[in-house]
């Protein structure tokens, strides 16, 4: 068998320096907000775009939601059985430029076939780079601080979401939404340049305390019967799915809510879906990390009892801001209840790295990656999108919605009245179809705090 000594590896090379560390961690977190901004770019303009191009809200979903994660997610574990043979800090960067690419290229797009087509492309760039750089993190930083590690890579998400729904709100508004998506992608190729020219691969394996790690790739099959008999991390799993499908489904068309609900312009819902969403992951996913590191020094079942109660907090808060007729009362509540959702991710991702042996853990991560992003950011916004024209065509009573009101869009020369009656008909119907996707906060949170009883076994 090929070995390789960790110690000896880690003392030949410079890079393993805490500045590097530093360096090298601040790098991806610009990746991951340039992946999660472009992932979710159509959020922010879903509602030109839905105009534009006269679609129904089950389309935008499609075109938010499957269209993406279907290639993201059936691509993930082949790209990181790659990861798991080659560079992997070449392949963030490479997918990085992509994704970047595949994201200016959807404000050319002529027609809907077109854009659905350019967010698959983003999808297929995007599959390759989260479980490649959570290798190379947990190649840098040891067991015990690892949840920190990683969530910090997870501030990606509130920097893309706060920064670039701002900008994205403000670009729709004044250039239209084909400007936005080619602004929003262009930064992510000048990151790609940093990623490829300034860090390097780690050494396989360099944090683990075992003084080796295996040269030989274990077939994806023992990576799976290995998850599979670690039960925290099949109650983990589930629940992510769970909390991905509120959340990505919630997100997705919380721009679109403040549109229609409260009349706002694309910049007021880009601000305040960024203030909202964007800082509440921050904290939230600060908090999941770093408490969960702390708490479970003494026991490890805070790892997933802290997100699991935070998900059964959520729950009531989120009925009631979407209940709410004050945009500032739903902000408060929004703000709220979404720190209490964002507490999984550090402590998720720690369990996953942490029950698999160096040369899974790319492929562990696709995994979990997978069942959260084909249920969640696939099949949530689908649903959302589904819902809210099925409330809304109930909520229209003057006269036939599909004739008076298609897709949500008044006919042309429709009276004042129609006019009214529509853009309630479609408000309602937002809001109804975000409610219902708060009740499986609940059951995430039963997934999460049922893993509380393997995860001291499972991780020792």
């Amino acid at each position: 068998m090929n070995t390789i000594s960790t110690t000896a590896a880690v003392a030949s090379q410079p890079q393993s320096s805490r500045g590097y560390r530093a360096w090298l961690l601040f790098v991806l977190v610009m990746v991951y907000a340039s992946s999660f901004i472009d992932r979710i770019i159509i959020a922010m303009v879903g509602q030109a775009i839905k105009v534009d191009m006269q679609l129904s809200d089950l389309e935008l979903g499609l075109l938010g939601g499957l269209a993406f994660a279907l290639f993201y997610t059936v691509l993930g574990i082949p790209f990181a059985r790659l990861a798991e043979r080659y560079n992997r800090v070449r392949m963030i960067a490479l997918c990085t430029a992509a994704w970047s690419t595949m994201t200016v290229l959807c404000g050319f797009a002529g027609n809907y076939v077109q854009l659905l087509l350019c967010r698959a492309g983003v999808g297929v760039g995007e599959a390759g780079c989260t479980p490649a750089a959570h290798s190379v993190i947990a190649d840098y930083y040891p067991v015990e601080k690892r949840a920190s590690a990683l969530a910090i890579f997870s501030f990606g998400v509130p920097i893309g979401l706060l920064v670039g729904s701002i900008a994205t709100g403000w670009i729709v508004d004044n250039y239209g939404w084909r400007a936005a998506f080619a602004l929003v992608g262009a930064p992510g190729l000048v990151i790609a340049l940093l990623v490829y020219f300034t860090l390097r691969e780690p050494v396989r394996g360099a944090s683990e305390k075992k003084g080796y790690v295996s040269g030989d790739v274990p077939p994806l099959s023992a990576v799976l019967r290995r998850l599979w008999s670690k039960k925290a991390f099949v109650h983990v799993a589930i629940g992510t799915a769970l909390v991905s499908f509120s959340n990505f489904a919630i997100n997705l068309f919380l721009p679109v809510y403040f549109v229609r609900v409260f009349e706002m312009s694309y910049t007021q819902a880009g601000l305040l879906f960024g203030l909202t969403t964007g800082v509440a992951s921050l904290i939230g996913n600060a908090a999941g990390g770093f408490l969960t590191d702390w708490a479970g020094r003494y026991n490890k079942r805070w790892y997933t009892w802290i997100p699991g109660i935070g998900f059964v907090l959520a729950a009531p808060l989120y009925v009631a801001a979407f209940m709410q007729t004050s945009w500032i009362a739903t902000t408060a509540l929004l703000l709220v209840g979404g720190v209490l959702a964002f507490l999984w991710a550090g402590p998720a991702f720690s369990i996953t790295q942490s029950v698999v042996e160096p040369r899974m853990r790319a492929s562990a991560s696709a995994i979990l990656l997978l069942n959260m992003n084909l249920v969640g950011h696939g099949l949530g916004p689908m649903f959302v999108g589904f819902a809210s024209d099925a409330f809304a065509t109930r909520a229209f009573t003057t006269g036939t919605y599909a004739l008076e009101c298609p897709k949500g869009i008044p006919m042309a020369g429709a009276s004042d009245a129609i006019i009214q009656a529509c853009g309630q008909a479609s408000a309602t119907g937002i809001r109804y179809a975000v409610l219902t996707c708060t009740c499986v906060f609940l059951l995430a949170g039963f997934h999460y705090i049922r893993a509380g009883r393997y995860v001291a076994r499972d991780m020792a």
